[in-house]
């Protein structure tokens, strides 16, 4: 059985595959039922025989001709089916009893039916039906109603009938394979999409990581080389702050890297723990580094949402970076925090003149702001940064308390001045 039937598909796929040679062998066989018919005597005396009578030449020649045209059938269906009917026809008007050269009719019909659409269908059928039934009852010697004329009537409606739910199935079944082609590329730029929203998430985490960290101990390591020789006691405790920001830098990507092995839990975190709870001993490494901080925050801030809490944090994280790199020796840095309606508002001020040394070739390549504006945007809020009146700069984020965190991130949606260079 499944040799028969692998032997069955291969021959489906290959008459697939040819169209032109399955009508041929189409109009073959229907040549051959036509010519079979055309032995059987419908009016004989005991009713319907076989072999009593044989077809006529003009009906032998119709026969075959009507079986011919099948085989265009796929390329111009109306036409064959005009010039099968005109065959049938003239069969009913010349002969009596005729040949059954409605049978390619009938194929023709169908082909139209299966080919076209519903209305066209139905006009053309009850054209078909009608008139071949008429000339079928009109030039016949048997009564009008005998089975003969109305099997013309109801082999043309079964035809017509049948082609229409083939072409219907077809549509069905054409249809849903393209809902499942669409699905499929919709799942496939789904996962790109959050493949790369993931990317730039797991980038900013590790820039705002880093590059903070990397800054407090380059601002150490210059200042232990500056006083080694002199002031050895000043130099051991800038190199104590270095360890201590690196071991800091390590904790956090060790965090980060933890949270990124997660899976199969969707009640683990998604961002690194740091938030405002942890403000104070931001703003204690950066003093230790010799940047002068004052800090305005609300006593009684209400908690904020997670995502919001290290939006937050993170946006005076880099600031405070940037004023270490850029503002200038002798700059100082104001920071606060305030909970405003809906919305929390983090401002970072300095009050520097800006290093031109190296200022365009930072490490970062400018990454630092963007990925402000990346992580403020996300959450559907505001940020701006830019130089401030008189010297200086400034940058303000404005935070929704409900994050819309789901939302696709469009960077270029927040920042509207000028960065730092």
């Amino acid at each position: 059985m499944t040799t028969l039937g692998t032997g069955f598909a291969r021959v489906r796929r290959w008459l697939r595959d040819h169209p032109l040679a399955f009508d041929g062998a189409l109009a073959v066989a229907v040549l051959a039922a036509m010519i079979v018919g055309s032995f059987t005597d419908p009016n004989a005396p005991n009713g319907p025989s076989f072999g009593t009578r044989t077809p006529e030449p003009a009906s032998v020649v119709l026969m075959v001709l009507g079986a011919a045209v099948l085989v265009l059938r796929r390329r111009n269906p109306m036409a064959v089916l005009a010039a099968t009917g005109a065959l049938t026809i003239v069969e009913f008007v010349v002969v009596d009893p005729p040949a059954p050269v409605v049978m390619s009719a009938v194929i023709a019909l169908y082909t139209v039916a299966a080919a076209t659409d519903r209305p066209t269908t139905w006009r053309v059928g009850l054209l078909t039906m009608g008139v071949l039934a008429a000339c079928a009852m009109l030039f016949g010697a048997s009564p009008w109603y005998s089975q003969e004329n109305l099997g013309v009537f109801a082999w043309t409606g079964m035809a017509g009938a049948a082609g229409d739910a083939v072409r219907s199935r077809r549509a069905f079944v054409d249809a849903i394979r393209e809902r499942a082609e669409r699905a499929e590329r919709t799942r496939e730029e789904e996962a790109r999409r959050r493949v790369a929203e993931e990317r730039l998430r797991i980038a900013r985490d590790l820039h705002d990581v880093v590059a903070h960290h990397i800054a407090l101990v380059n601002v150490q390591a210059g200042v232990a080389a500056h006083v080694m020789d002199k002031r050895p006691d000043q130099a051991k405790e800038a190199l104590a702050h270095v360890r201590e920001a690196s071991r800091s830098a390590l904790g956090e990507l060790r965090a980060t890297v933890g949270l990124l092995r997660q899976s199969g839990d969707p009640e683990a975190p998604t961002e690194p723990a740091p938030g405002l709870a942890v403000l104070g001993e931001l703003v204690d490494k950066v003093r230790r580094a010799g940047l002068p901080v004052e800090v305005a925050c609300a006593d009684r801030l209400a908690p904020l949402p997670a995502a919001v809490d290290l939006a937050a944090y993170r946006v005076i994280q880099e600031a405070l970076t940037n004023v270490q790199k850029h503002a200038g020796p002798g700059a100082k840095a104001e920071v606060s925090v305030i909970r405003v309606g809906e919305t929390a508002e983090v401002t970072v001020l300095d009050n520097g003149t800006g290093r031109t040394e190296g200022a365009g070739t930072s490490a970062g390549g400018g990454h630092g702001l963007l990925g402000m504006r990346e992580r403020v945007t996300a959450l559907g809020g505001t940020l701006t940064a830019g130089p401030r009146y008189g010297g200086g700069f400034r940058v303000h984020a404005i935070l929704p308390v409900k994050a819309r965190t789901g939302e696709p991130e469009s960077p270029g949606a927040a920042g509207r001045t000028g960065e730092r260079p």
